[in-house]
C-alpha cells in the first residue's frame, strides 16, 4: 500500500481462534485503575453536551444528577446557564426563548440573565470548543474549580464530533468499561484487530497502552499505538501516541442523569499531517454523521457491557 494513504492490508486469526485475553483482564487491575480515576477531582463539573447543542437563539434543556437544567447563548454568544425550571409557576425554561441574551419564559414572559432571581440562580457554565459543562456544587460535593478538566487535544484545524447516548447504569459502570481494552476485538470484532495491551496502569503510571488495528474494510486497516488514561473521575481518553493520526482523541465522558441513568457523551477529535487532510475537513459537515455514527455503534455494544454490570453490582453479585 503506499505510503501517501493511511491503509494498511492485515492478517488476523478467526474471531474464536483468537487468544483468549480473560487471563489478562484481571478483575482487580481493573478496579484499581476505576478506584485512582474516581478520586480524582473533577472541581463539581459535568459534561451536559456538544458546543453545537446550544445554538444562538434557543434554549437548551439537559436533566444532570437529578437537576433540571438550561443552557443558552447570551450576549456575545456566551454561554449561560442555570435551572430548568422557571421560578415563576415552574414552566420548562427549555422551551421558553432568548431575546437579547435573556431567557424569556413563554408561559408570562419572565426575562431571565446572569442575575439571582428570586429562587433561581445561574450557574457556572464553560464552552470548551467541543463540549459544553455545567458545574454543580452542591451534587459535586468537592472543593470547586473554575474550569473543567479538560483534556490536551489536538491543536487547531481538527475535526472533531460528537455523540450521545444514554444507558441504565451510573457513569462508574462506564468508565470501568473503557478501563478493560482487553474486550475490544473479541466485542467489537467490526473495528478492532489484533488488539495486544503493551502496559497497564500503575500508581506512577496511571495508563494503559494498547496496540490495535482500526478495521475499515475487509483486510485493509489503520495500526497504531494508542493510550488510555482518566482525567478525571467521569472521563476517559484514549490517545493515539503512534500511527496514523497520531495526538487523535476519543473522550469518552460519563455523565449521570437521573434514576440510574448516564448519558454517554463521546467526542472524537481527530487529527493529521497528511496534505488530504485539509479536504476531510473541507467536508467536515458531511463527515461529522459518519464519526457520530461509528461512536454509537460501538457504544451500542459498550452500554450492554456497563448495564450488564450496574445489574450485577445492584445486586451484589459482580464477581471479583
Amino acid at each position: 500500500m503506499p505510503n501517501r494513504l493511511p491503509l494498511r492490508t492485515f492478517t488476523s486469526p478467526p474471531w474464536s481462534q483468537q487468544e483468549p485475553t480473560w487471563r489478562d483482564a484481571k478483575p482487580a487491575l481493573i478496579e484499581a485503575a476505576l478506584k485512582r480515576a474516581t478520586a480524582r477531582p473533577s472541581g463539581n463539573w459535568f459534561v451536559v453536551g456538544a458546543s453545537r447543542d446550544v445554538v444562538r437563539g434557543r434554549p437548551f434543556g439537559r436533566t444532570v444528577a437529578g437537576r433540571e437544567l438550561v443552557l443558552w447563548r447570551g450576549r456575545g454568544d456566551e454561554l449561560e446557564a442555570g435551572p430548568g425550571s422557571c421560578p415563576h409557576l415552574g414552566a420548562p425554561l427549555c422551551d421558553g426563548a432568548v431575546s437579547e441574551g435573556k431567557l424569556v419564559c413563554r408561559w408570562h414572559g419572565l426575562a431571565l440573565g446572569g442575575e439571582r432571581f428570586g429562587g433561581w440562580s445561574p450557574l457556572p457554565a464553560h464552552d470548551d470548543g467541543v463540549l459544553v459543562w455545567v458545574r454543580l456544587d452542591d451534587v459535586g460535593g468537592e472543593e470547586p474549580l473554575p474550569a473543567p478538566v479538560v483534556p490536551r487535544r489536538p491543536p487547531a484545524g481538527s475535526l472533531d464530533a460528537v455523540a450521545t447516548l444514554i444507558g441504565r447504569c451510573e457513569p462508574e459502570d462506564v468508565v470501568a468499561n473503557r478501563l478493560d481494552p482487553w474486550h475490544g476485538a473479541w466485542f467489537h470484532p467490526y473495528s478492532f484487530a489484533n488488539l495486544r495491551v503493551l502496559e497497564t496502569p500503575t500508581e506512577e503510571r496511571d495508563r494503559f497502552l494498547v496496540e490495535v488495528t482500526f478495521r475499515v474494510a475487509g483486510r485493509f486497516g489503520v495500526p497504531v499505538t494508542a493510550e488510555f488514561a482518566c482525567p478525571e473521575p467521569r472521563t476517559v481518553v484514549m490517545r493515539i501516541v503512534s500511527g496514523e493520526g497520531e495526538g487523535s482523541v476519543v473522550e469518552t465522558h460519563a455523565t449521570p442523569l437521573d434514576n440510574g441513568r448516564t448519558a454517554v457523551v463521546e467526542a472524537t477529535i481527530a487529527q493529521s499531517d497528511r496534505r488530504g487532510f485539509a479536504l476531510v475537513r473541507r467536508l467536515a459537515p458531511a463527515i461529522r454523521p459518519i464519526m457520530r455514527q461509528a461512536a454509537a455503534r460501538l457504544w451500542r455494544d459498550d452500554l450492554a457491557y456497563a448495564e450488564r454490570r450496574y445489574a450485577l453490582r445492584s445486586k451484589g453479585t459482580f464477581p471479583g
